[in-house]
């Protein structure tokens, strides 16, 4: 059952949730200022985390490149990552700070979630929340969430770093596919026959065409011409 304090300026949210799970290892608040972002909505995006404990002291610095995503799907990319990042380190209590309006309503439920690709991580972060004892989310002005930004920056240079380092032929590239399992063949032993697979590039992601590969082996990338 989650049970709501008082919203603070109409700005904050708490909810306690009671379940099955062991008691994490942290009493105290830590807060996360979260921001994601997409240039081009959709575009190359990113989202950026900054983790401080009760005092202010920095605890961690999250980041990461999603692809060709929207903004608003950035923004929540970034809550998950300060959810998870809780959960997994044993912080009990979490207070988010964003600039995203629309997503920190969304939470708190004074605004409904018609996107069909928010709704999935909409459901997710509320699953998160329910894990904590406390949970509060904030919304502040972009310039009061400048190391969040900063590093969600970062990662959408990193994705533009990337993409500009591969061949540009648009979204009708074409590469072609080899696993190479481990280092080579034995001395003795006759190299196996590798099949060739295609994919596509999309967002500086490739997807496979017509097969699959598992996970953990290492694959060569063959650009083709189109």
């Amino acid at each position: 059952m989650v049970q709501n304090n008082a919203e603070n300026e109409g700005e904050e949210l708490f909810a306690r949730a009671t379940k099955a799970a062991p008691v994490l290892a942290s009493a105290g608040w830590i807060t996360a200022y979260c921001d994601g972002g997409s240039r081009g909505n959709p575009g190359p995006s990113g989202y950026g985390v900054y983790l401080q404990d009760e005092s202010g002291k920095p605890l961690a610095e999250l980041s990461e490149y999603l692809g060709k995503q929207t903004n608003n799907y950035a923004e929540y990319s970034g809550l998950l990552a300060s959810l998870n990042f809780a959960l997994e380190h044993g912080h009990s209590r979490l207070r988010v700070v964003s600039d995203s309006e629309l997503m920190v309503k969304q939470i708190k439920g004074q605004y409904r979630v018609n996107s069909p690709d928010l709704r999935p991580l909409y459901d997710e972060a509320k699953q998160r929340i329910a894990r904590l004892d406390q949970f509060q989310i904030q919304h502040v002005l972009r310039g009061k969430n400048k190391d969040a930004d900063r590093l969600a920056n970062l990662a959408m240079d990193r994705g533009a770093n990337r993409v500009a380092s591969a061949p540009a032929a648009g979204s009708t590239f074409r590469a072609a596919i080899k696993a190479v399992a481990g280092s080579g063949p034995a001395k003795d032993t006759a190299p196996a026959a590798v099949k060739p697979l295609r994919g596509l590039v999309k967002g500086g992601v490739i997807h496979l065409l017509g097969g699959e590969l598992p996970d953990g082996i290492f694959v060569r990338v063959t650009p083709e011409s189109k």
